[in-house]
């Protein structure tokens, strides 16, 4: 009892709270990020033509129905009535379709992988324009930007100017991640042995935040950068300030960045290996591993080799000969697939044996 007066003050501090809360999600600075936020608006508010109206209606049932109201109307015959069918069950239909045409319209338009075709929903995208190139890794744990197009890389900072196209092409060095940026454009994954692809454009300038989406291990909650949105002008200077930093990111400097690190600073490089990005996607950074598109490619061939000579291709469940060669493209040291083709990021160590009629793993 004597708690009571002391909690009353206290819950009424209790909205406090949400001033830690940030509405970026609702008021973004990137065009993608504005429509993806109205079409949340839109979708809350639709829904809540159902909800509002069933809350509203259990209380007004719980108060004209109570146990003391002697004048409520008693109908203990009734059991149907057509208007009141047609309400229940046509209210709730027309909205789920109205959710699923605004949810496939909205799937294509906002499609990731679309080139943008707007700056926003008064100016078009220039026949002319450029966009800006930026291949992104994500490493343990902190994030790795490549302008591929001015030879620069950044670790834990990005740029870009406003008003042009953005296409991130992103990949994993490790572990699955998610890339994000809400005053941008809606979060996108970035995996390991693939790309994905996000377009994106800014309109407003800012120093906004970026982080990874996606639980990724022991220093997940460090993997933050800083995204500034400049001019034109202050982009080319930013670009030059990179430059004159001097460093070159090279195949063995980005094996150092892809050890396991948390709360990495900003890094900077003012030259880059050419081919860095695809080598790190295909996994076959480091000397002497094989790239898995040339597995694949190997893989490829070897299967339509079978088609066109009508043998059965083998897959890696399907028993193999002990004595069966190891193929001429295996590269030294890798460790051999079911098929006979290396993995990736593998060494001489890793090389399996063979028992019986089957390579162990």
């Amino acid at each position: 009892m004597t708690r009571t007066p002391l909690l009353r003050p206290l819950a009424l501090l209790a909205p406090a709270l949400l001033g830690g809360c940030s509405a970026v999600v609702l008021d973004p600075a990137g065009d993608l990020a504005v429509q993806q936020g109205n079409l949340v608006i839109f979708s809350t508010v639709l829904m809540l033509l159902i909800i509002v109206p069933v809350m509203a209606l259990i209380a007004l049932f719980a108060w004209r129905y109570r146990a003391t109201n002697k004048d409520a109307p008693y109908s203990p015959e009734w059991h149907h009535s057509t208007a009141l069918e047609l309400v229940i069950w046509a209210a709730p239909l027309l909205i789920i379709i109205c959710l699923g045409a605004v949810t496939w319209t909205s799937t294509h338009l906002l499609d990731p992988y679309r080139p943008i075709g707007r700056l926003d929903a008064g100016r078009a995208v220039a026949a002319t324009a450029k966009p800006v190139r930026v291949q992104v890794v994500a490493l343990d744990w902190k994030w790795l930007f490549i302008y591929p197009d001015y030879g620069i890389a950044t670790v834990n900072e990005l740029a870009a100017p406003v008003d042009r196209p953005l296409q991130f092409d992103l990949t994993a060095s490790n572990v699955m991640n998610a890339f994000y940026i809400p005053a941008l454009v809606g979060q996108i994954y970035a995996m390991p042995g693939m790309t994905t692809k996000l377009n994106a454009v800014i309109n407003h300038p800012g120093n906004y935040a970026g982080f990874s989406s996606n639980f990724s291990g022991d220093g997940f909650s460090g993997m933050h950068f800083r995204f500034h949105a400049v001019s034109e002008g202050a982009f080319d200077q930013w670009v030059a300030r990179v430059r004159a930093g001097g460093g070159k990111l090279d195949r063995q400097g980005y094996l150092g960045l892809a050890k396991p690190s948390a709360n990495t600073p900003v890094m900077r490089f003012a030259s880059v290996t050419p081919g860095l990005f695809d080598a790190a996607a295909n996994r076959c950074v480091a000397p002497g591993e094989t790239c898995m598109s040339a597995m694949m490619q190997a893989d490829a061939g070897e299967h339509h080799a079978h088609v066109a000579a009508g043998r059965p291709t083998q897959t890696m469940a399907m028993p193999m000969a002990a004595s069966a060669p190891i193929p001429a493209t295996t590269q030294p040291g890798a460790r051999l697939t079911g098929a006979g083709l290396p993995m990736p990021g593998t060494r001489a160590t890793d090389v399996p044996a063979t028992v019986g009629d089957r390579r162990t793993f």
